[in-house]
């Protein structure tokens, strides 16, 4: 069975953390979506302080807890925030406004100027967080032997 991992980051087998590499990324595109990415970076972590920061796909912020909660994509006129499981969750404030169409994911696009309802958005992510952790628990043990 995996054991959870409460660190912040996660850490590459070959190069920067995640943490890093988002770092990184945040300040490459120096424009509104760093600024954009960056706060929402930080609205995740105030929201799950044990979130996981990952890496994938290339070039892809993620944050998981006990499995994916979202990821940050950043594009040319938008910044998604794609929740996997976001289909699952509640969402009573109307936050998503994209891949409305999906079984599973579902996704805010943060447009420049954009203004983000916080208080909506932390609830969200613990939301994600949350089903993501009750999955987990329901999972049953691998025989060790």
């Amino acid at each position: 069975m995996k054991k959870a991992v409460t660190a912040k980051t996660s850490s590459a087998k070959d190069g920067p953390s995640a943490s890093k590499l988002i770092d990184g990324r945040i300040k490459e595109l120096g424009d509104w979506r760093g600024e954009m990415l960056g706060r929402i970076r930080g609205l995740i972590k105030e929201a799950d302080p044990d979130v996981v920061e990952e890496w994938k796909w290339r070039g892809v912020p993620v944050w998981e807890h006990d499995g994916i909660i979202c990821t940050g994509e950043t594009y040319k006129a938008v910044v998604k925030m794609t929740f996997a499981k976001g289909a699952a969750l509640e969402d009573p404030a109307g936050l998503f406004n994209s891949s409305l169409d999906g079984n599973v994911r579902r996704a805010i696009d943060f447009h420049e100027g954009a203004k983000i309802n916080e208080k909506a958005l932390k609830a969200l992510i613990r939301a994600a967080a949350a089903l993501n952790t009750s999955k987990a628990e329901k999972k049953p043990a691998k025989n060790s032997a």
